[in-house]
């Protein structure tokens, strides 16, 4: 059973004068009505009565739309008082929110603090000035470690979003991205694959040739290589591309790259890797193995729409490969339970 629920509101980015390329919030904004104090309270009270008596260990109201501290200040408090009063009741049990690096400084934490705010998310985006720069973030790297320290400091959960394959980005400026967001030793963050989407910059880009976007494998790849950073750094990996709702109405992905099981690719090559690890390590007469997992990295062992599992049959065919689900095994973990060797 599920034992963390989140509340999403998404607030659209009314405070936010920036203009990255990827971004089609300002399309969005201008043909949305602004959200009011008592779209909030609606919203919280509808997912409620929806959540109460499921044995939930954690409710968390959450701030989308990436920029929440660059709306008016008076506006913030009008939203977060709301949010605060189901948290003094008992009825919530954290207030989350994502906003930008330059929109963070003592006043703004002040004030979050005095309405009991647990997280703060910062879309980093990337540690490359050049990638920042491109992709017309408005910030800094500077600007990052000081948010990053600020938000530390004054006691909040910090998490930290980045975005692979944005103009200007490599492989090796994704993974070293993920080595520097995991020495701020942060306690969450996402990983989000460039998606084109119309109305955007980048959809432009795209059309007159100046940005080639990045391949699927080529995502899953460079992930999954800052997958392993940040989980082994103890960071805890909430999300790992786009949910399909992220995706907004008349908008589309113009390079053919979201999958909406992406973190489902990225865990199964990790996987794979892993077991191909054992395997290799195995005597040359061996003849049958067994693969265990637990039951949540069960579908990652075996892959996506049984890949690994292909794979395994295809480049070892003369071994009986099995697997099984084993809830004594950690999640993320693939052990080599049984083997079996030719009779010499």
């Amino acid at each position: 059973m599920k034992k963390h629920a989140i509340i999403p509101i998404f607030i659209p980015h009314h405070g936010c004068p920036n203009d990255c390329v990827f971004c089609n919030q300002k399309i969005i904004t201008a043909r949305s009505k602004p959200v009011s104090a008592d779209d909030v309270r609606n919203i919280i009270e509808t997912y409620l009565s929806t959540l109460s008596g499921r044995g939930l260990d954690e409710i968390e109201v959450a701030f989308f739309g990436g920029s929440f501290t660059g709306i008016p200040i008076d506006q913030q408090t009008e939203y977060l008082k709301i949010a605060d009063e189901y948290k003094q009741k008992g009825l919530i049990d954290k207030i989350h929110l994502s906003t930008r690096p330059d929109y963070i400084d003592k006043e703004i934490l002040a004030n979050l603090k005095r309405h009991h705010v647990d997280v703060i998310e910062l879309g980093v985006q990337s540690f490359d000035e050049e990638v920042l720069l491109l992709s017309k973030r408005g910030h800094t790297i500077d600007d990052v470690y000081k948010a990053c320290k600020l938000i530390k400091d004054e006691g909040f959960t910090l998490g930290i979003q980045l975005m692979i394959g944005l103009p200007g980005d490599t492989k090796e400026k994704s993974v070293i991205s993920a080595q520097k967001a995991a020495d701020l030793s942060p306690s969450l963050a996402r990983l989000y694959p460039t998606v084109i989407l119309e109305d955007t910059q980048l959809a432009e880009m795209y059309r007159n040739g100046t940005y080639n976007g990045i391949s699927e494998d080529e995502a899953v790849d460079t992930c999954k290589d800052m997958y392993r950073i940040l989980t082994d750094a103890g960071i805890k990996v909430m999300r790992v591309g786009l949910k399909s709702t992220d995706l907004v109405t008349n908008s589309s992905d113009l390079g053919g790259n979201y999958h909406p099981a992406f973190r489902q690719l990225v865990e199964g090559q990790i996987a794979k890797e892993d077991m191909l690890k054992e395997i290799e390590k195995l005597p040359e007469n061996t003849n049958s193995i067994t693969f265990a997992a637990s039951p949540k990295s069960f579908s990652n062992m075996i892959g996506h729409k049984g890949i690994n599992k292909k794979y395994f049959e295809e480049k070892f065919p003369n071994i009986n490969i099995s697997y099984k689900m084993d809830e004594t095994i950690a999640d993320g973990h693939y052990a080599l339970t049984k083997t079996v060797l030719y009779s010499l």
